[in-house]
Order: structure tokens, then C-alpha cells, then sequence
């Protein structure tokens, strides 16, 4: 189970540069406008989207974990203390196939998921820091 921190960014490349020589590990998924990097020291899931006129601010924070289960688990532990969830969906995203939950917090948004698979599309993305409500790496 690893952290994951998504910002938005104005320049990718120059982002890119800065954190692998940061974190000292190179990119993980490169795509238009999309990077990513595994980071193990510190355990950290670092997400860049490229956003203009928004680059600086949060996208939105995560937990990455291994297994369906672990997500499952999550959700019911989160909507079990009162707190709404998107409900566990299976979609893709980020370039990725997932499954996830959603939550919606106090100042940021929450996502529980675990990468089940590649994919070749960006899909169902909002480059925002203000979207309305939780989904796929809005």
C-alpha cells in the first residue's frame, strides 16, 4: 500500500526532470499530458497532469493498494463511519484499468484503488482542482 499524490502541473517535462532527479527513479508512464512514477523511497505513487493555469495545485490524493479486497474492505470500513463514497466501480483511467472508490473530503479528494490492468486512453479525466464531485482522476 503506497501514498498517491496527483498534481497538476504547467510544464511536464520540466516536472518530470525535477522529480525524477528528486526522488532519484525515472518516470514510470509517460502519455501526452500524463506522467507517473513508483517511487519506493518514500512508498509513493506520484501522478503529474499536465494542466495550464492550474499547474502547482492538487488534483487530488490516493491509496494505492494491491488487491480488489483491500478496496472493497476500505470502502466499507469509510462508509461504515459515516462518510459517503462514490461506491466501488471497475473503469479505466489514467491510462490505467482500475477499481475504485471515491470519497470526498472536508478540503480534498480520496481515491481507493487498484491497478488491474494497462489501457491505451486517458479517459474519463477532468483537469481541475475544482470539479464537483469525486471520479476517475478528476
Amino acid at each position: 500500500m503506497r501514498v498517491q499524490l496527483a498534481l497538476n502541473v504547467e510544464d511536464l517535462d520540466a516536472s518530470i526532470d525535477f522529480y525524477e532527479k528528486m526522488f532519484d527513479t525515472p518516470v514510470l508512464k509517460r502519455r501526452d499530458g500524463y506522467a507517473n512514477f513508483a517511487i519506493e523511497n518514500p512508498p509513493l505513487k506520484l501522478v503529474l497532469f499536465e494542466t495550464p493555469g492550474a499547474g502547482g495545485s492538487l488534483n487530488h490524493l490516493g491509496v494505492e493498494v494491491e488487491e480488489k479486497s483491500q478496496v472493497s474492505d476500505a470502502e466499507q470500513r469509510i462508509a461504515s463511519a459515516g462518510v459517503a463514497t462514490s461506491g466501488i466501480d471497475d473503469t479505466i483511467c489514467c491510462y490505467a484499468e482500475k477499481t475504485e472508490t471515491w470519497v470526498e473530503g472536508p478540503d480534498n479528494r480520496w481515491e481507493w484503488y487498484v491497478k488491474t490492468g494497462d489501457a491505451d486512453v486517458l479517459e474519463n479525466v477532468i483537469l481541475s482542482t475544482t470539479a464537483p464531485s469525486p471520479g476517475c482522476c478528476e
